[in-house]
């Protein structure tokens, strides 16, 4: 993988010898290079040190005596001049105004500024959590990395398994931010740097979410300076790459299809992935949106027989438990970009947080009409009269309508968890109870809550964009995408969330986003001329797997998930009864719900092994170096 890694010793001992000093640097960073083979450009100095590994256009490093300075990723700076380094410009800055500077790079980027004659050291990460950080405190310093495995290649690296963290990963099906899989290993947010001075690490902001809900524009001029946005979000993304679309024939995808078009010297390029599953292929859509722009269209469609092939090379890019599906058809998407000899995929996630595109949020809207009633007639007559009634009793509308108000009543954003499967059945039904006393099981709603009414005041739409960037973007689904293209060889970039982009969608009205039940209300008005309309017209899909519906129908993949449960059985974690009542009963009534809740297991098992394989590892080769010196 491209990334960053190294470390800072404010007061550097004399045990560690130069050469110790670069083994150690170079085994954490054989560890970002393992699929691409990226470059690597390594920095030291007594007591600092770091390694960039990444392609062309994406490394950027400054050495002067005591500052050494990297920067991994498609990043700029305001004001500088033309033709000026960046790295040296970042030094300059540093100089003048410290961890101030975060505020002025702009576009997707990892830093590390080590200052060894002022004693202090700055990690930052860009606004989206495009690149991540992960750090780890120690007495003498800190140590840092792009990736875990990478950080747990120093031999002062902490590897314990933080329990609580576990708990995140089956409740969310990925561990958000700011923990990490690790107890004593903490990740950047988005839009957050780290400043390491006088012995003390402190944590700051730099940048947040604004959004402005008075502006009105008159909707041509607003259309006009939206496209230009788009079209100079996807230039800017381009570079001296090989570049090409993911398309899944959704409007993000399709826009971006559309604005690589327009721009490409040559024919653009696009990749789509389909199923041969009842209600989960899209291809029709993605053929439609590359016959309209006219681009050199690819597709592949993945089978079980390709899942149970990807399912241990995704546990073993991913750092750590990672549970959502859809990054296999992201990795075969990518793989079968990389062999048509692109370097660069574009990404539309994105649109549907910044513009109002997900479902849930038109589903929300119609619950938060119900806190419109007013109370004496909500607690007075609708509740006593629906809560009184047998619900086996009585007819549909009025079961309905008993479930409405049972959903509405759930204060946001609990209610966004009604479908949870920890939640409905229960922590104690599902995990082991040695595991649960390690957690607190309110953890998670409780970090729902605090970043959603962050954005108190706010329209419902906009709390819940900022709640989106946060948990389904930064912890989900850009890493899903990430590691799927790291994994395939390929670069990706999202233009969706390059700066600007993210500035116009934070001064749209919020009707603009979501006008009654509408999705992409302006999103769509904007790009009537540009994209077909069978594409404006359809419901959001995505590259969805079809597991539980193939789980029950294809051997091979069937053995792989219930040996993979049978032996996280014996990790004490999720109850041995919950499993067995998972594959044998629940699997059968719902294959579609509880196959997700077999894929998250599935894929922690996974996890565990390629962990263990890959620490195995680490031991000879720690072994091989203390044998050669």
């Amino acid at each position: 993988m491209s990334g960053l890694c190294g470390w800072f010793y404010p007061r550097p001992s004399d045990a560690a010898s130069e050469l110790d000093a670069s083994r150690q640097l170079g085994r954490m960073a054989r560890a970002l290079t393992r699929f691409d083979g990226s470059p690597v450009h390594t920095l030291g100095a007594q007591g600092a040190a770091a390694a960039l590994a990444a392609q062309a256009g994406s490394a950027h490093v400054h050495r002067q005596p005591g500052l050494l300075v990297a920067l991994w990723g498609q990043a700029g700076i305001t004001g500088a001049g033309p033709g000026s380094a960046l790295a040296a410009e970042v030094a300059a800055r540093w100089g003048e105004r410290g961890p101030a500077l975060c505020a002025e790079l702009s576009g997707h980027f990892a830093l590390c500024i080590l200052d060894s004659a002022r004693g202090e050291a700055l990690l930052a990460i860009d606004r989206s959590g495009v690149h991540g950080l992960n750090y780890q405190e120690c007495p003498d310093g800190v140590l840092f990395s792009s990736s875990a495995d990478a950080l747990l290649a120093h031999p002062a690296a902490q590897r314990e398994i933080d329990p609580q963290s576990l708990y995140h990963y089956l409740y969310f099906h990925m561990v958000p931010a700011p923990r990490s899989i690790y107890r004593h290993q903490q990740r950047l947010l988005p839009g957050e740097y780290l400043h390491v001075r006088r012995g003390e690490a402190v944590r700051q902001q730099y940048w947040q979410m604004r959004f402005d809900e008075q502006q009105r524009p008159a909707f041509n001029i607003q259309r006009r300076a939206f496209l230009a946005c788009i079209e100079e979000a996807v230039a800017a993304s381009l570079g001296a790459a090989r570049t090409g679309a993911f398309l899944s024939g959704g409007t993000d995808s399709s826009t971006l299809a559309a604005m690589l078009a327009k721009l490409g010297s040559s024919a653009a390029r696009s990749y789509s992935i389909g199923f041969d599953a009842p209600g989960y292929d899209e291809m029709a859509y993605a053929r439609i949106a590359a016959k309209h722009f006219g681009t050199v269209h690819h597709e592949l469609y993945v089978s079980a027989s390709d899942v149970v092939s990807a399912v241990p090379r995704l546990a073993q890019v991913f750092d750590q438990p990672f549970g959502n599906a859809s990054a296999v058809p992201a990795y075969y998407c990518a793989r079968m970009a990389h062999q048509d000899g692109i370097t660069r995929l574009l990404g539309g996630d994105g649109g549907d947080e910044l513009f109002g595109g997900n479902e849930r949020y038109a589903r929300q809207a119609v619950f938060e009409r119900y806190e419109r009633v007013p109370m004496l007639l909500r607690q007075g007559v609708l509740e006593p009269f629906l809560f009184r009634l047998a619900t086996g009793e009585y007819p549909a509308l009025l079961r309905k309508a008993r479930s409405y108000i049972e959903q509405a009543t759930v204060a946001m954003p609990g209610r966004l968890e009604s479908y949870n499967l920890l939640q409905r059945y229960g922590s104690a039904t599902v995990l082991d109870p040695e595991f649960l006393r390690s957690v607190e099981t309110a953890e998670p709603l409780n970090q729902l809550h605090e970043t959603y009414w962050r954005s108190d005041g706010l329209s419902q739409i906009n709390r819940m964009s900022a709640l989106d960037l946060k948990f389904t973007l930064a912890d989900n689904d850009l890493p899903k995408v990430s590691k799927a293209c790291e994994l395939a060889g390929v670069e990706v970039a999202f233009p969706f969330l390059r700066d600007e982009v993210l500035a116009f969608a934070a001064r749209l009205a919020p009707d603009q986003k979501l006008r009654g039940t509408q999705l992409r209300y302006f999103f769509k008005q904007a790009l009537r001329n540009t994209l077909p309309a069978a594409i404006l017209r359809k419901k959001k899909h995505g590259f969805g797997l079809p597991f539980g519906y193939w789980l029950q129908r294809h051997g091979d993949l069937q053995g792989l998930a219930y040996d993979s449960l049978s032996d996280l059985k014996a990790r004490h974690i999720v109850r041995a009864g919950f499993i067995d009542n998972l594959l044998q009963r629940h699997l059968g009534e719902h294959p579609a719900y509880h196959g997700t809740m077999v894929w998250v297991l599935m894929m922690l098992e996974q996890w565990f092994r390629q962990r263990e394989v890959r620490q195995t590892r680490e031991e000879v080769d720690h072994g091989l170096d203390i044998r050669q010196a």
